[in-house]
């Protein structure tokens, strides 16, 4: 069986060296990428499972790599777990919004950095593994296959984006408070930063566009899946 591989983009050697070394110890194989600009070669010759980035990057910058990892068809559903640093909130709810489905913040432990990964890489295998097709209104999701399609159309979503639908149409005319939703679909604890159910509800509401059912803002609680039917 072969492992998991991960593409490390990182232009700082110390900080690549210890993510290289406490990844490969819990079992994964690794790729580093100095560049930017050397990222989308190195992708096509062999797609990772999960790409680790870091948004100051020579060459090309993070925000626009993940721009281009999104747009391509090899890449578009691999999990992004970006890396900035603590003062840039600006581009880390960019970055959630083209697509990131995960951030850590610099300084960061490498503890830390595993364990979001290996979060990550679960969620998007636990959606591989469901076969169950799921049909409300004019949203169809079949979450084994990682494609959506709304009001006939196939909607291109990350495995972040995927599965906050998916707890959304399971759960449908409930209203999913965010720090629920942080617990259930990133398994994140109350502390975190809830814009994050935030930036990904945008783009989600964004990419199904019209479609019925919406996704509704509960003023002060959260956010549900309606039940209208077109």
């Amino acid at each position: 069986m072969s492992r998991t591989f991960i593409t490390v983009v990182e232009d700082e050697p110390a900080i690549a060296d210890v993510l290289q070394y406490n990844l490969e110890r819990e079992g994964f194989e690794v790729e580093v990428v100095e560049r930017g600009d050397r990222v989308m070669p190195a992708v096509h010759r062999r797609v990772p499972d999960l790409i680790l980035l870091d948004l100051m990057l020579p060459g090309l910058d993070g925000l626009e790599l993940a721009r281009q990892l999104r747009r391509d068809e090899k890449t578009a559903a691999v999990p992004i777990v970006m890396v900035t640093a603590k003062d840039e909130e600006v581009d880390r709810i960019v970055g959630l919004e083209l697509g990131a489905d995960d951030y850590v913040t610099k300084p960061f432990s490498a503890r830390e950095v595993v364990l979001r990964v290996k979060a990550v890489l679960r969620r998007s295998r636990s959606e591989a593994a469901a076969g169950a097709v799921l049909q409300v209104g004019d949203l169809r999701l079949d979450a084994g296959a990682h494609r959506c399609w709304a009001g006939g159309r196939e909607v291109h979503l990350t495995v972040t984006e995927l599965r906050l639908l998916k707890v959304l149409a399971e759960r449908r005319g409930r209203v999913q408070s965010r720090d629920v939703l942080l617990s259930d679909v990133w398994g994140y604890t109350a502390e975190a930063d809830s814009r994050t159910v935030d930036t990904h509800v945008r783009r989600l509401r964004a990419k199904l566009g019209e479609t019925v059912p919406a996704i509704e803002t509960v003023v002060g609680v959260g956010y549900r899946l309606g039940l209208d039917e077109p």
